[in-house]
């Protein structure tokens, strides 16, 4: 089956690649010149991974994944939540959103620095669609530490593992990630027979939220 993954972030494909490929799912991404930054006008994740999902099928035509993922931190009010990947205003880099977050959390104590990733994961096909919420919960260091990942990773302690997400090997990353969580759901809904559904749309099967 042959998807497409509805994002221009190439460390985020070849996270999810490996995922899907495993249930038989080819991800295909778009190219560098097609933002996605326009369509993010939701006000939760679920609402923009659909809004991009529902976009880029009505262009090709082809079974579409998208997903909006994001930090919340827990004494910021959930900031930066849905902004996150534009946290720090116009043009700032990874480097830069970090040390925005690190600024605002300066005077915090280690039991006020509980955070979580949030993931939602959203597959749009002719006739139907169906959205996903996984989390990973950690803790927000005082400094970055690795240099795997991408976007808050290097601050993002995972305590299980006792790493940063950079820290991890994308293999385990992918194994504790609430984006790696969210895919899988999807990979194990369309491998046990769902995919069906893409074949013969049912209005009954228009949208199925699960949250975990």
């Amino acid at each position: 089956m042959r998807v497409l993954l509805a994002t221009t972030n190439q460390g985020k494909v070849a996270e999810l690649k490996h995922i899907m490929g495993e249930k038989g799912i080819e991800l295909i991404g778009l190219s560098d010149s097609e933002s996605t930054d326009r369509i993010e006008t939701g006000r939760t994740f679920s609402e923009n991974a659909l809004l991009k999902a529902n976009h880029y099928h009505r262009i090709t035509r082809l079974p579409t994944i998208a997903d909006d993922s994001g930090l919340e931190v827990e004494a910021l009010g959930g900031a930066p939540g849905v902004h996150s990947a534009r946290y720090g205003g116009l043009g700032a880099d990874d480097g830069a959103r970090v040390a925005k977050l690190l600024e605002e959390m300066k005077d915090l104590p280690p039991h006020r620095r509980c955070a979580r990733f949030v993931c939602a994961a959203a597959m749009v096909w002719e006739g139907g669609q169906k959205v996903v919420l996984e989390e990973a919960r950690g803790v927000i260091l005082t400094s970055p530490r690795g240099h795997n990942g991408f976007g808050y990773d290097p601050v993002f302690f995972y305590e299980p593992l006792g790493k940063t997400f950079a820290e991890l090997a994308a293999s385990e990353k992918a194994a504790v990630s609430h984006r790696g969580g969210a895919f899988r759901q999807l990979a194990t809904w369309l491998s046990e027979g769902e995919s069906g559904v893409l074949d013969t749309p049912s209005s009954a099967d228009r949208i199925v939220t699960t949250t975990n």
